[in-house]
C-alpha cells in the first residue's frame, strides 16, 4: 500500500502589503463565521470566499485548499494557547501550585468562550492532523508542561515527571473540552475549575511527598 501523503497545510505565501493583509484577515474572519454557522462538514473554500467578499482565485493565492485555511485557524489557536501556557507556567514569581491553579481557570474559560469554533476545528482535524506542522505544534505544547514539571516536581525522577506532564496536559484538554460542550454560567465555570485544580494540585503534591520519602 502506498504511504499516505501529508496534506499541504502551509499558506502559499505571506501577505507583504496592507491590502494583502486585509484580504487574509477577511478570509480568516469569514472562515470562523462559516465554521460557526455551518460546521466543518459544510466548510468549503467557495463558502469562505463568498462570505469574505473575495474571489476564490484571490483566496487561493494564500491558501491552497480548505485544509490550509482550517490549519491556519487551528495554528492561530495553538499559538494563543501556547502563549497563555508560557505566560502562566513560566511565571516564577508564583509557586507551581498557584500557577497550575491559574492555568486551569484560564484554560477552562478559554475552552468555554471558544467552544463552537474549537468543536468545529476538532471535527476538521483529520484534514491536517498528520501534517508535520501539526506535530511541531503539539511538541511545543508538551515541552512547556515538561519544563514546568521539572520545576514543580524536583523530588521526582524523569519518568514520573514525564507521566505527570502528559497526564495533566491530557486531562486539561479532554476534561475541559467535554465540559465546554454545554453552555455554562460564570459560577459553574469557576466551581468546576476550582474542583479540577484541587484534583491536579493534590496529584502533584502526592508525587512530591512520595519523592521526598523515597
Amino acid at each position: 500500500m502506498a504511504p499516505r501523503a501529508n496534506p499541504q497545510v502551509s499558506s502559499r505565501k505571506s501577505p507583504k502589503q496592507a491590502r494583502s493583509e486585509d484580504l487574509v484577515s477577511a478570509v480568516l474572519t469569514a472562515a470562523v463565521q462559516v465554521l460557526r454557522d455551518e460546521g466543518a462538514a459544510r466548510f468549503t473554500t467557495a463558502r469562505v470566499a463568498e462570505r469574505a467578499g473575495v474571489s476564490v482565485g484571490s483566496l487561493y493565492q494564500y491558501f491552497p485548499n480548505k485544509a490550509a485555511i482550517l490549519f491556519r485557524l487551528q495554528s492561530d489557536e495553538w499559538q494563543q494557547t501556547s502563549a497563555m501556557l508560557r505566560t502562566i507556567l513560566e511565571d516564577r514569581t508564583q509557586t507551581p501550585a498557584v500557577r497550575l491553579r491559574t492555568l486551569v481557570h484560564a484554560f477552562l474559560r478559554s475552552e468555554c468562550d471558544e467552544a463552537e469554533v474549537r468543536r468545529a476545528l476538532a471535527d476538521a482535524a483529520p484534514l491536517y492532523r498528520d501534517a508535520p506542522e501539526a506535530a511541531q505544534a503539539r511538541a511545543s505544547g508538551a515541552r512547556l508542561f515538561e519544563n514546568f514539571m521539572a520545576e514543580a516536581l524536583d523530588s521526582a525522577d524523569d519518568a514520573t515527571r514525564g507521566l505527570a506532564a502528559d497526564l495533566v496536559r491530557t486531562t486539561l484538554s479532554q476534561v475541559c473540552g467535554s465540559f465546554s460542550e454545554t453552555p455554562r454560567s460564570d459560577d459553574q465555570i469557576t466551581a468546576y475549575a476550582d474542583a479540577l485544580a484541587d484534583m491536579l494540585c493534590a496529584y502533584l503534591d502526592d508525587i512530591e511527598r512520595k519523592g521526598r520519602n523515597a
